[in-house]
């Protein structure tokens, strides 16, 4: 009994740390406790079940199917804040999808995809693609913008993860959080396998250029 217990502690112990480690510090995430993905298996006998639980999760690494667009839309009508995220970074689409799933119950965040073609800066507070794909920008109802790990915090405590982030609003621990997060911000194309933000950007012009040009986008 006292071995049966303490797995389950120990188990319990890190489905819960996971949401707490920042994508710009894992290279490889393991789905949440909270996501839908992962169902912890048991079994009569402790080593057996524990054994199953980890493979569980490590095998639920699939990014899960984005939500539909007007389902997605709907349950943003009364959003709080708005996170702008790249669709194309993997590692990013990572976190955006965790907290997707944990917004159906708040329906307080509002995604928008700045790879996409309809970005417009017009709707976003002015912001334009060069400038939010250099770092993390979110914002709020009232229109204010918020960026790096603030805006994190803003976001995790819009469905109720507030707690993952709380620390960072005191010093040192700001300052800290902030420096590796520009870090992660300054090689992320590079650590995903992307082109630099300099070829990204042409491209993205390319393809403007392209689908101005004719009816249908070509590229």
């Amino acid at each position: 009994m006292a071995i049966r217990c303490t797995i389950s502690i120990g188990r319990k112990a890190t489905s819960s740390l996971l949401p707490m480690i920042p994508t710009y510090l894992r290279t490889k995430l393991h789905v949440p406790a909270s996501h839908p993905l992962h169902v912890p298996i048991s079994h009569p006998h402790a080593q057996t079940a524990f054994k199953y639980s980890i493979r569980a999760i490590h095998g639920a690494t699939v990014d899960p199917i984005a939500p539909k667009k007007e389902d997605e839309e709907q349950l943003s009508e009364n959003w709080k804040i708005k996170m702008l995220y790249d669709g194309e970074c993997p590692l990013c689409m990572r976190e955006v999808n965790m907290l997707r799933e944990r917004n159906k119950q708040y329906g307080a965040i509002k995604f928008v995809d700045i790879s996409s073609d309809e970005y417009t800066p017009n709707e976003n507070q002015g912001l334009d693609y060069k400038t939010v794909m250099g770092r993390i920008h979110a914002i709020l109802s009232d229109g204010t913008v918020v960026t790096d790990v603030e805006a994190f915090r803003k976001l995790y405590e819009a469905v109720d993860l507030g707690w993952v982030y709380a620390i960072t609003k005191y010093e040192p621990i700001a300052t800290i959080a902030d420096a590796v997060y520009g870090v992660w911000a300054k090689y992320r194309l590079q650590i995903t396998g992307r082109p630099p933000l300099e070829e990204v950007l042409e491209a993205r012009k390319n393809k403007g250029e392209v689908c101005n040009d004719s009816k249908v986008c070509k590229m």
